[in-house]
């Protein structure tokens, strides 16, 4: 979705790119996951297993609701503050050298992490529920089963859909053709360039 922006013009940061590059050795984040979480997320080389660090971090089935939640907020409270300073930082990086510049976050936990005053607009991406299935097993090459339930465990760590659209500023119904998903992003963009010069008039 980001990278069709990109293709009109728009400025892309993703919060999983600065936190998959905060994670790897010799940074200090990566350093407090794994005193955390322990050596047992770490690869042969040493690097972490984000698949690992999920399954310790969201838990087994096993896992009561509460246990869960705290290890969840537990990893989140390492990893947020550092990947929203990044974030901010850029933004006044892109404002900088382009006052009319389109800058946009993608992330998954914006409202989660209480962060929706930090941005000016908000567009949610939705589609049906076996669609985020089926693109996470192409996107990282496993079966449907093992796709199934990582989807699960990072939606039940997410508002549902309903209620991001009720705060939402755009919706983007990314279950039909390519198409029609790149004119939505399309038709958007065009109107954020327009409220973006309007306000500096």
């Amino acid at each position: 979705m980001g990278e069709i922006f990109v293709a009109l013009g728009a400025h892309l940061i993703q919060a999983d790119a600065i936190a998959h590059q905060f994670m790897q050795p010799g940074q200090s984040v990566y350093q407090e996951v794994v005193r955390h979480f322990g050596d047992q997320i770490l690869d042969p080389d040493g690097r972490i297993d984000r698949t690992r660090l999920a399954q310790a971090a969201f838990g087994s089935a096993k896992s009561g609701a509460t246990e869960k939640q705290s290890r969840i907020q537990e990893l989140n409270q390492i990893v947020h503050p550092p990947v929203i300073r990044r974030q901010e930082e850029w933004m006044e990086e892109v404002g900088h050298h382009d006052p009319h510049a389109i800058a946009i976050v993608e992330a998954a936990l914006i409202l989660e992490a209480g962060l929706l005053k930090h941005f000016d607009r908000l567009i949610v991406v939705t589609c049906e529920p076996e669609q985020r299935v089926e693109r996470w097993a192409r996107r990282v090459h496993v079966d449907m089963e093992m796709a199934r339930r990582e989807v699960a465990r990072r939606m039940a760590a997410q508002l549902p859909d309903e209620e991001k659209i009720k705060v939402a500023d755009f919706v983007i119904d990314n279950s039909g053709s390519l198409d029609a998903t790149s004119q939505r992003v399309k038709s958007i963009y065009e109107e954020l360039k327009e409220q973006v010069l309007g306000s500096r008039l």
